[in-house]
Order: structure tokens, then C-alpha cells, then sequence
């Protein structure tokens, strides 16, 4: 047994950690510039095209908080395209967030408050333009959480912006009110519905282009970044063509295209059963646009819709296009974590073995087979490959034998196939992130799963680390910091610091490891991704 399998062992998880595993983090107390690092020394106003707003003062520079990019998606704009948010008269106080999108509350990750009306996001500035040109480049953040659970509040970039990045960060509807089908929705007879999430995130895109100069950003230069669905988010950009214009460079987090959009047809008929479900015998629009938030958000169930080919928003799904080099041309940083599925695989072991899922299986020595089969959808001749590519034996437990080959297949592989389809066109970059001792938010988990990253990149002031980074993790986290903000700045994340290959020279990539990242030279024998590819 090797040491890293050694690691991945020390495995202490809360018992359904996988519902909390879909949100980043939780709620602040108060909602203000408090959760945001911000202390109220000094105020700032900036005029934007809708009004005035005055922000507050941050270590580093300034925040504005809960600012409207569009219209509240209420009523009649219920499954409606975001239109634009009325301007309004005086000064708009922007110290305090607005709500999060509705989303289901869990004991693990509470979302503070929320509202229908959540189209907001904020903006952290180093500087102010103050009537000179603006020059600083932009990175607008795309939360994960299963495109059903998470909001902008719970990311504070300050350190982010102050490596001289304008940091926006955005609230985009979920789950039944961001990404369901009906046909009753759409706009016309045979035409789009779904997909109005990620409509809200392009809205705050064309925010930032008529802003974001008041803030101290180059509408030129914006980067599109995001982890988990956040990245999925940002790879459906990459394919939308509503999107193209809006951004210059795209940064993805554990975002897989693996999972795969719904066709029109399929999506609708799951939101005609959903209406059936809420008593909308009759099929119409009316009748589900009077029914109560907390109905929609109860009812819909937890596995995410990762959008829906609707034929406006996405004309096809995100790998199909990917595959056929139908994409921005665009410089692209993509990466994913070395153990991407443990902390669900983790999860869901330990919430069977203690009783919480009755009827769900555990992974056993004696079921491996079976469990592959049932997990990833595959025959038993199939099963019985992947079994024996990935022998039960050669791991510490059946169920980290189960994470590591879902690691590979859903995460590891499809992010070196989407490498190779994107440096064919574009400038691409790689990385995975590999510090098996990062300290983790969810319980004593202290390896590269899911949303590790994350901790190096923001302060998360909802779910806090029970251990800070020690010494050799803060250098390799303000090493990150300075990475992200020079491919925001240039399309290239090599730093004085760090040496980063682009993947289009050598198919390589940099391993994020303390407390300097190295260079990756065994990617795919590692990933086993010569198996998954035949």
C-alpha cells in the first residue's frame, strides 16, 4: 500500500456528506461587509449605468455588495430570460449582500437568507478608476453546488484582488427556478426553456461590460472562472455562442464535461411530470408560476439538471461541441483534484454503513462488481474490466478502490480529453491539484477531493477550515493566487514564481503541490486514461 493510498485512507466524514458536498459553503449571520472582510473606514460611490452605489472599504481595496444586474426573476419573469433591473434615484447602499437563490436548506449547509429576487452580485476592487482609464483585468466567479445549492455570498476574493484582479461574483438561479424544461415555458411553440441560469450568469456578463469601468476593470479583459457546476457553467460559455463577446478567457474547477445535457424533448417531459407532481394537472404556465417557492424547491429533486439542449442557450451538448472544436477561441486554464470523488464516495459509504439509506449498497469486497455496474451505468462484462483495472485489493477499502476509478473516469480523463480537444484551437493550460494534506472544511478529510482548492483561492467565511494552511500550503496558496490573477491579466498562469507549460507544447501540465507546484509528466498512466479511452 503506498503512502498516498495511506492518506486517502484517514477518511472521518459526517453521515450524508453528500448532500453537503453539492454546497461550498454555508450562511453568514448578518449578510454584511463583515462577512466580506470589509471595515467601514471609508466608503466609496461609483456611478454605474443604473444608479450610484456606495461600497465600503477592504483590506487591499473596496467591496460593493449586492448590486442588481437584472430585474427580479418574479411573476410574470418567473422562467422568463433576465431582463434588465430598473435604474433607481440617490445612492444604492451596497455594504450588505443581497439573498441567495432558493435552494434547499440541510443542517451542513445553510444558504442564509433567500429570496426569489436574487439576481445580485458584488464586485472587490483593488482601486477605483476614478475617471482614468480602466485598465486592471476581471475574473467573475461561478459558485458550484450542484446547479441547485451555493450563492455568491460565501466567497470573499479580497486576497484574490489584490494581486490587482477586479473580482465579481455572481448569484444565478437554481434548481427548479434556474433549469427547468416545460413547454409551457417557452417563449413560443417548439422554443427554448430551461437554461435560464445560465441566461442570468450571461446577464451579469453584459453587467460587467457596461460597468465594470467604474470599477477599475477592462471590459477587454474578463475571465470567465467557476469549480464543480461553477466550471460546468463555464464550459457551456465556451460552446454558447450568446456568450461569445462577453469574455476573453476561461477558467474551469473540476468541471466535467461527463456530465452530459438533457435534449429538449427529455428535459420537458421530466418538467411535465414535475408540474403533474405539483398539481398542475392542466400543463400551463399560469398555474406553475403561482405556485410557492418553498413548493418548487421541495419538489424538485436533488440531482442537478446540468442544463438542457435547448437550441438557444446550448445548440448541442458541451462535449459534443468541445469534440468538434465548436468553441471560444480563448486562452483556458482547466484543471480538477486528485481524488476528485472521494468525499461523495466517502460520504455515502459511511451514511449506509450507519443506517441512514436503507436499501442503497454498500461497496463490499463481494459487490465491487455489482456496485461499479449499478454506479456507472455499464454492463457486467464491463463492470468486471473496470474490477479488474482497478483491483479491490490494491486499495485500503473497497469504497476509496470505487472513488479512485470514478476519480479517473468522471473527473481525471475527461479533463485530459478536453485538454487535448482545446489545445488543438486555443491556448491551454493544466493542472491538478495534488496537496493530499489539505486541510478540509467538511470533517477530517485530509486529501486532494472535491473542492479542496478552494481555501487556497478564497477565504470562505461560511465554513471556515478546522485547521488552517500551515506554512508550506500558504505559499502554495498565494502561489495560486498570483497564477490566477496572471492568466487573468495575460491568458498565461506562469508567474516569476512559476514556470507553467502550456498543455498545447507537451501535453503537460503543473502538479499543485506544496509548497511549490512541479511539473506533471505521468498524467494520463496514472489516471489510467489509456483504459477509459479504448
Amino acid at each position: 500500500m503506498t503512502t498516498h493510498h495511506q492518506r486517502r485512507a484517514r477518511i472521518i466524514l459526517a453521515a450524508a456528506l453528500t448532500s453537503l458536498t453539492l454546497a461550498a459553503c454555508g450562511a453568514d449571520a448578518d449578510g454584511g461587509v463583515a462577512a466580506a472582510s470589509a471595515s467601514q473606514i471609508d466608503t466609496s460611490t461609483v456611478k454605474t449605468k443604473d444608479g450610484a452605489v456606495r461600497g465600503a472599504a477592504v483590506p487591499g481595496g473596496y467591496a460593493f455588495l449586492g448590486l442588481p444586474y437584472a430585474a427580479p426573476p418574479t411573476g410574470r419573469l418567473r422562467w422568463r430570460a433576465p431582463e434588465r433591473a430598473d435604474r433607481w434615484r440617490g445612492v444604492r447602499d451596497a455594504t450588505a449582500f443581497g439573498p441567495s437563490c432558493p435552494q434547499p436548506e440541510t443542517p451542513f449547509a445553510p444558504p442564509g437568507p433567500m429570496s426569489e429576487d436574487c439576481l445580485f452580485l458584488n464586485v472587490y476592487t483593488p482601486a477605483l478608476s476614478n475617471g482614468r482609464p480602466a485598465k486592471r483585468p476581471v475574473l467573475v466567479w461561478i459558485h458550484g453546488g450542484g446547479l441547485v445549492q451555493d450563492g455568491a455570498r460565501n466567497y470573499d476574493p479580497t486576497q484574490l484582488a489584490a494581486e490587482g484582479t477586479v473580482v465579481v461574483t455572481v448569484n444565478y438561479r437554481l434548481g427548479a427556478l434556474g433549469f427547468l424544461a416545460h413547454p409551457a415555458l417557452a417563449s413560443k411553440p417548439g422554443g427554448p426553456s430551461g437554461n435560464y441560469g445560465l441566461m442570468d450568469q450571461q446577464a451579469a456578463l453584459r453587467w460587467v461590460q457596461r460597468n465594470i469601468r467604474k470599477f477599475g476593470g477592462d471590459p477587454k479583459n474578463v475571465t470567465i472562472a467557476g469549480q464543480s457546476a461553477g466550471g460546468l457553467s463555464v464550459l457551456a460559455h465556451l460552446v454558447s455562442n450568446d456568450s461569445r463577446r462577453l469574455f476573453h478567457r476561461a477558467i474551469v474547477q473540476s468541471g466535467s464535461f461527463a456530465m452530459t445535457q438533457l435534449p429538449l424533448g427529455s428535459a420537458e417531459a421530466f418538467g411535465q411530470s414535475f408540474a403533474s407532481a405539483l398539481g398542475c394537472a392542466d400543463q400551463n404556465a399560469e398555474c406553475l408560476r403561482t405556485k410557492p417557492v418553498d413548493a418548487l424547491v421541495s419538489n424538485f429533486p436533488p440531482a442537478a439538471i446540468p442544463g438542457v439542449v435547448d437550441g438557444r442557450v446550448l445548440k448541442e451538448s458541451i462535449g459534443t461541441a468541445l469534440a468538434a472544436g465548436r468553441f471560444a477561441r480563448v486562452p483556458i486554464l482547466n484543471g480538477m483534484n486528485h481524488d476528485e470523488e472521494l468525499i461523495f464516495v466517502a460520504g455515502l459509504h459511511l451514511a449506509v454503513s450507519g443506517g441512514a439509506f436503507v436499501g442503497v449498497p454498500d461497496v463490499t469486497v463481494a459487490n465491487y462488481e455489482e456496485v461499479i455496474a449499478l454506479t456507472m451505468g455499464v454492463s457486467a462484462t464491463r463492470a468486471a474490466e473496470i474490477a479488474a483495472e482497478y483491483p479491490v485489493g490494491a486499495y485500503p477499502a473497497p469504497f476509496v478502490a470505487l472513488s479512485t476509478l470514478l476519480s479517473d473516469a468522471n473527473f481525471a480523463c475527461t479533463a485530459r480529453q478536453q485538454n487535448v480537444w482545446t489545445s488543438a484551437r486555443a491556448p491551454t493550460f493544466a493542472y491538478q491539484f495534488d496537496d493530499d494534506s489539505a486541510p478540509s472544511r467538511y470533517g477530517e478529510l485530509p486529501v486532494a477531493t472535491h473542492t479542496s482548492e478552494l481555501p487556497y483561492l478564497f477565504e470562505l467565511p461560511n465554513a471556515p477550515l478546522q485547521e488552517p494552511l500551515n506554512t508550506d500550503q500558504e505559499q502554495l496558496a498565494a502561489k495560486m493566487r498570483a497564477a490566477w490573477a496572471s492568466f487573468a491579466a495575460t491568458g498565461d498562469p506562469s508567474t516569476g514564481a512559476v514556470a507553467w507549460p502550456s498543455y498545447n507544447v507537451a501535453e503537460q501540465g503543473l502538479s499543485l503541490v506544496t509548497p511549490t507546484p512541479q511539473l506533471d509528466t505521468d498524467f494520463a498512466s496514472r489516471h489510467h486514461c489509456s483504459f477509459w479511452a479504448a
